[in-house]
């Protein structure tokens, strides 16, 4: 079962190299990974969807939580969170073709982001089901180049994040050794 995974980590070179690494070596497939910086460029936001057993789900964010750079592990799947991926495609299609491709990509909400003589590119947000479906519509208007981004989740839940400042080298996990102060 898919399992969607929020991590905040220091932006410290090693980071997602350990993140994986723990992964890998428990045999867990990863299906998307996004990191990006924060508002805080000391730290970064990953979304992680990993293929774990559900009765394995809380011991993979105890272990997350363990690692060395990581804040913050937690678990959306079940929790309430909003999930999305993006997917920029290129249509090369007939000129035929074309406004019901523009249609087609209005139904879907998504954009067109240049056009030519032979077709266009389209950029479409949504559930990855969401976008699955869009592509699978699109297939039918003539050759197609998919480029797609790994889900971004973000909890709904009104809870403070609470963290503590980041230890010296050498330290273990700082959100457990010192006593947690409000961020920013």
């Amino acid at each position: 079962m898919l399992q969607i995974i929020s991590l905040l980590v220091e932006n410290k070179p090693g980071s997602l190299m350990r993140i994986t690494g723990l992964l890998s070596a428990r045999a867990y497939n990863i299906e998307s990974l996004t990191v990006a910086r924060t508002l805080d460029p000391e730290l970064s936001r990953m979304s992680i969807v990993v293929d774990v057993e559900p009765h394995l789900r809380s011991q993979v964010i105890k272990q997350m939580n363990k690692l060395i750079n990581v804040l913050q592990a937690t678990d959306l799947t079940d929790s309430p969170a909003v999930c999305r991926d993006m997917a920029l495609m290129r249509i090369k299609a007939p000129l035929a073709n074309r406004t019901a491709i523009l249609k087609e990509a209005e139904i879907f909400g998504a954009r067109v982001v240049d056009q030519s003589t032979e077709g266009f590119a389209l950029e479409a947000t949504g559930d990855p089901e969401k976008l699955d479906e869009f592509i699978d519509v699109m297939r039918g208007y003539g050759d197609i180049d998919v480029i797609r981004s790994g889900s971004v989740a973000v909890s709904l839940e009104t809870k403070k994040l609470r963290l503590s400042p980041p230890v010296p080298r050498g330290g273990g996990n700082p959100a457990r050794e010192e006593e947690p102060v409000e961020s920013k």
